[in-house]
């Protein structure tokens, strides 16, 4: 099968990726074979090639393929899978397996197991014609949704989910959204859902006219002086979800939420000094459970919300992690092997 290679990171302007022949690899126990029909480029992605997680052990293993939100079909199953039939169309976000006995995994919590694989980082992942996954981290994908309108749920659709749930958010309260990318754009849905008014905090004016398309009541440009004058009328937000890598941004965040408000950190950030006078909530989100993925598919399929999406042929991978990282990717690329 073709798929994208990484034999050794370092920045994407150095053609870290290439295209290569492999074998299709062989489903075991609990194990499916899914031929890929398409599959998101994440940040994340961006972060594994050039080298910025390899003081964490990413990428597991070399050569590795990237990609962790797939979406295919069923081509073949391992012994012991019966919750599948061949054909069927399915998908698979980052957490490609996880151990199942832990505290973590015992208490819906099992994107916080230590001894979890993630796709395309442990695992070769969906930049490839085919992809092994595990059954049990495997889902059914509704048939409103077509395969490229998918893909995208198996991570910043289901990472926006659960950073919303994470702020704890009422009908009437105003939540900030720092960053409308790939997640940040569905941030904006699921917030809007909750019945929070949403003020769109971004770079650039593709990502805030995103925003506004999809229900922020108010965009605010970062670049702009009087962002966080404007933050911070009627005595600020009742909570901030960032998903910019940014320190100025997220002490803006601490900053422009209320007191005892919610600050939901969805990337590594210094936020400053607090003062347990404000009695603010410092709130960490990764990934989310299997409860929440398809949680997110059957929002989705009712048309509730939708991932914003632009198509390119798998050969073009580099390229595009190239634009992504100029930002130039207006929300979520998809790749099509």
């Amino acid at each position: 099968m073709r798929a994208v290679l990484l034999d050794a990171p370092r920045p994407i302007e150095e053609s870290p990726l290439r295209i290569g022949d492999v074998e299709v690899p062989r489903p075991g126990p609990g194990q499916l074979l899914i031929q890929v029909s398409a599959c998101g480029v994440c940040r994340s992605n961006l972060h594994m090639v050039e080298g910025d997680w390899v003081s964490h052990g990413v990428p597991a293993t070399s050569p590795i393929i990237p990609g962790h939100e797939v979406v295919g079909t069923v081509a073949a199953l391992g012994p012991g899978v019966d919750a599948f039939t061949q054909g069927e169309r399915v998908g698979v976000q980052p957490l490609w397996w996880t151990c199942e006995r832990c505290d973590y995994c015992l208490s819906a919590r099992e994107e916080l197991c230590f001894r979890k694989l993630i796709t395309g980082e442990s695992v070769d992942g969906g930049y490839a014609e085919f992809l092994l996954a595990s059954a049990a981290h495997t889902y059914l994908v509704p048939d409103e949704l077509s395969d490229v309108d998918a893909a995208p749920l198996f991570c910043p659709g289901l990472t926006a989910y659960s950073a919303v749930q994470r702020a704890s958010l009422a009908p009437g309260q105003t939540v900030a959204v720092f960053g409308l990318g790939g997640v940040g754009h569905m941030v904006v849905q699921f917030a809007r859902l909750a019945g929070a008014d949403v003020i769109a905090v971004g770079r650039g004016r593709a990502h805030l006219d995103v925003a506004a398309d999809l229900g922020a009541t108010r965009t605010v440009s970062w670049d702009d002086s009087g962002a966080e004058r404007t933050l911070q009328q009627d005595g600020g937000v009742d909570a901030s979800i960032l998903f910019a890598p940014s320190q100025d941004l997220a002490r803006m965040a601490v900053r422009a939420t209320k007191r005892g408000g919610v600050i939901v950190l969805g990337v590594n950030a210094d936020v400053g000094e607090l003062s347990f006078f404000d009695s603010k909530t410092i709130a960490e989100s990764v990934i989310g459970d299997r409860q929440q993925m398809r949680e997110v598919l059957r929002i989705a399929a009712a048309g509730k919300v939708k991932a914003v999406t632009e198509s390119y042929p798998l050969d073009q991978a580099a390229d595009v992690l190239l634009r992504l990282k100029r930002g130039e990717i207006r929300s979520r690329a998809v790749l099509i092997p």
